[in-house]
């Protein structure tokens, strides 16, 4: 009776990490795979590295931005995205 006690305790406190550690890491993973997915040339970003910049080309592991006055252009990986600030579909919605 006593080891089924233990074995159950063990089994809920997997269940708790699981709950509170994994699951809500694969929904924030799944939720960046979808932003950088769905990433088209002319949106605006902001890299992990605090670099703005407009999507010039986009390649299968890596993009071309382009930033500052200068129009200086960045070859960066597609998984530095911090956030996308506006995107072509956005502007043509508010015009």
């Amino acid at each position: 009776m006593q080891g089924a006690v233990q074995i159950g305790s063990w089994i809920l406190l997997i269940v708790v990490f699981y709950l509170l550690l994994f699951l809500p890491e694969q929904r924030k993973n799944k939720k960046f795979k979808a932003m950088v997915s769905s990433l088209k040339v002319g949106d605006e970003i902001l890299t992990r590295g605090g670099i703005y910049g407009k999507v010039i080309n986009l390649q299968d592991d890596y993009m071309v931005i382009e930033s500052g006055a200068e129009k200086t252009r960045l070859k960066v990986l597609r998984n530095a995205v911090g956030s996308i600030v506006s995107s072509k579909e956005e502007e043509k919605e508010s015009k």
